[in-house]
Order: C-alpha cells, then sequence, then structure tokens
C-alpha cells in the first residue's frame, strides 16, 4: 500500500500490525506452556510417567494453532472486505487524464 505522498505504509489499518504477530506468539507459546505443566500436574496426581505431559503439550499446541488460524483468518477477511470496497473508488492520481 502507498500513501498519498508515495510512501509505502508499515501495516494495513484493518490488518495485523507487527505488534498483532508478537502478540499471536506469545499466545502460542503461553498455550503449550500452560498446557504442559497441567499435564505435569495430572501426571504426578496419578503416578504416570509423561503420558499426561505429552498429550498436555500436543493439546496446546493444537489449541494454540487453532487460536492464531482464526485470528490470522479474521485479519484476511478484514482485509479482503476493506480491498474489495475500495475497488470501485478511483485511487490518488487515478482519472486525472
Amino acid at each position: 500500500m502507498v500513501d498519498e505522498k508515495g510512501l509505502r505504509k508499515t501495516s494495513p489499518p484493518g490488518g495485523l500490525s507487527g505488534a498483532d504477530f508478537a502478540g499471536v506468539g506469545l499466545q502460542f507459546a503461553a498455550a503449550i506452556v500452560i498446557f504442559l505443566f497441567a499435564g505435569e500436574w495430572v501426571d504426578k496426581k496419578l503416578g504416570t510417567s509423561g503420558l499426561f505431559t505429552i498429550a498436555g503439550v500436543f493439546i496446546g499446541g493444537g489449541a494454540a494453532f487453532y487460536l492464531m488460524y482464526r485470528k490470522i483468518s479474521a485479519a484476511q477477511r478484514r482485509d479482503d472486505e476493506e480491498r474489495s470496497g475500495r475497488r470501485g473508488q478511483p485511487g490518488p492520481g487515478e482519472g486525472q487524464r
């Protein structure tokens, strides 16, 4: 995207910024760590050796991936809607010949 001065914008107004992507990454890591510790706690309570720890990591990873997918899909959908709304309007400098 280019603004009126010809400079490239760093992030679209309705899209994800760098901070949003960092937040998604932290959320991904936090979900895995939380489920890891929950699995360890269940292993200690039941006396199993690592079964629930491994299951917790995979469940946390799956849940984190699903949340990341939903957030990025929603941002993509907003961006597509914004672009389709602008398609019929002439941009700066267009139509002036």
